[in-house]
């Protein structure tokens, strides 16, 4: 089935009240089963709430197969899997008991899940729980982007990547919502991901096939992790609209609400001009930075030295309780001498960002934000507040 046309199926898809709601048989592979629950679990409402259906998993068997949703009203997942249909119907489950279940099951045979009344059994070879089912009236619909229009398509390999790397620097405070989010821009061709939390930023490039598609949203870090870890590596369709963004595959749909705020203007801060820059082996670079923390204080300092005289490119910890430690890097620098202190978590993370072989370190003055780039990677940008000398 081509993507594209799981927007008709999801729509046309039978309301749940006109599935039978007092039996269900259904036989699934107990690899995909365990797969799809673990998958679909992450989007149910972890906390306990007065809605036993926001922790339940909704399995529905219908005329266009079996499925599984869940959502917690900030995403939501319709995930579609092979199995075989005897009785049509449907059943909801506490996500956590069907995750237990999961996890216990063998990797070979099939689990048969027989539903009727307010009972659950569950088969697998020679055993068989009966689990009661939780009432799901008062599941919530997934919601759906209204614009056909705004769509774009690409790798869920590279939205996952992007997702996941981006999005630890966003905020985790949600005092302001639009920094806990990652900021998304389609333009030109060009899909960019921003995330700052006002010490870091990271902006990440990724081009597409479509060139007239424009727009620009904010998704919730935290929402885009969890689809990050059920995107497929396969294509799939990103659509949005003012309120929510879904992501379609052959395998279903996840959605997330969209955070309603503006994006400050991060272009501003970003320095136009640099007194040192120094290039060195990004695999120096990490095992240098590594064993250099391993001194560093309570506030995680780290002390930077650019020596463009000699071409050399330093690390620096102290800690009063376990002593120090000085990494000194070969590199080929230009500019001024500068030493700068930063958190050293902070210079860690730009690893994640990048895979070019060396990475290029440009340094405004004292005081002012360090930039950081992979040679040879235009995709990506780096900045780093310093800390107090």
């Amino acid at each position: 089935m081509y993507i594209s046309n799981y927007y008709l199926i999801f729509q046309c898809y039978p309301p749940i009240h006109t599935l039978n709601k007092n039996c269900m048989n259904i036989s699934i592979e107990k690899k995909k089963f365990s797969e799809a629950v673990h998958i679909v679990a992450r989007f149910a409402q972890r906390k306990i709430t007065t809605l036993p259906a926001l922790s339940s998993i909704l399995i529905i068997a219908g005329d266009d197969g079996i499925k599984m949703r869940a959502t917690n009203l900030e995403t939501g997942i319709d995930f579609k899997l092979k199995g075989e249909c005897t009785e049509k119907g449907v059943v909801a489950i506490s996500a956590l008991l069907l995750q237990q279940i999961a996890s216990s099951l063998t990797q070979e045979g099939k689990i048969i899940l027989e539903h009727i009344g307010d009972i659950v059994s569950i088969t697998s070879g020679t055993s068989k729980s009966s689990i009661k089912t939780t009432p799901y009236d008062d599941f919530p619909s997934i919601p759906f982007p209204e614009s056909s229009k705004n769509r774009i398509v690409l790798p869920g390999s590279i939205l996952r990547s992007l997702f996941t790397t981006i999005a630890p620097c966003a905020s985790s405070s949600t005092v302001r919502p639009e920094l806990s989010s990652i900021y998304l821009s389609i333009e030109g061709g060009i899909l960019t991901a921003v995330a700052t939390d006002s010490f870091r930023l990271a902006e990440k490039k990724v081009p597409l096939t479509n060139k007239g598609i424009q727009g620009k949203f904010l998704i919730p870090a935290k929402n885009a992790l969890d689809i990050a870890q059920a995107l497929p590596n396969e294509d799939i369709i990103m659509s949005f609209d003012e309120h929510q963004c879904a992501f379609i595959s052959n395998d279903g749909m996840l959605v997330s609400r969209l955070t309603n705020a503006v994006y400050p203007d991060y272009r501003q801060i970003i320095p136009k001009e640099s007194v040192v820059e120094a290039i060195v082996l990004r695999k120096d670079f990490e095992n240098a930075l590594k064993r250099t923390i391993i001194f560093s204080d309570l506030f995680q300092k780290i002390r930077i030295n650019f020596d463009p005289k000699k071409n050399l490119f330093s690390f620096f910890t102290r800690n009063a309780d376990i002593g120090e430690s000085i990494e000194t890097l070969p590199a080929r620098i230009s500019g001024s001498a500068l030493e700068l202190s930063f958190n050293h978590r902070y210079l860690s993370a730009v690893l994640s960002l990048t895979g070019s072989e060396s990475i290029s370190i440009l340094a405004v003055g004292i005081g002012r934000p360090l930039i950081i780039k992979g040679v040879g990677d235009t995709s990506l940008l780096y900045l780093v507040s310093p800390m107090n000398q």
